[in-house]
């Protein structure tokens, strides 16, 4: 009985991962319970003219402010372990879908989300 019960319990969480294998997937889970209900003034999904100003700032700055938490937006969308990489595809897939163009971060991208990111939180923790 232990054993179907590490099976079951090993499936769920298989299944969790899952669901945050992609950008649209970690949407749903994490950012769609603010950006598809309106909640505390933050773009909706869909809304170009929202997300018009914010896309402006760029892929690096946006996703790097937006991990970190800006203006309204939790840290990592109040998902603590949500990685760069899985923000980054979930910012991709929200962006993509409000008039936005953007590509996957390559590597020399990601380099400078971590070195925006680093930046950020330094000045954070000097006010």
């Amino acid at each position: 009985m232990r054993f179907f019960k590490y099976v079951f319990a090993t499936g769920l969480s298989l299944m969790g991962a899952v669901a945050f294998a992609s950008g649209e997937g970690t949407y749903k889970a994490v950012c769609a319970n603010c950006h598809s209900k309106a909640f505390a003034n933050s773009p909706q999904m869909g809304d170009t003219a929202k997300w018009a100003p914010l896309i402006a700032e760029g892929q690096v700055i946006l996703t790097a402010h937006g991990y970190v938490g800006v203006r309204a937006m939790p840290a990592k969308g109040g998902k603590p372990d949500l990685t760069v990489q899985g923000f980054s595809e979930a910012l991709n897939y929200m962006v993509n879908q409000s008039g936005g163009n953007w590509k996957q971060p390559d590597k020399k991208m990601m380099d400078a989300i971590q070195a925006e990111i680093a930046k950020r939180q330094k000045l954070s923790a000097t006010k």
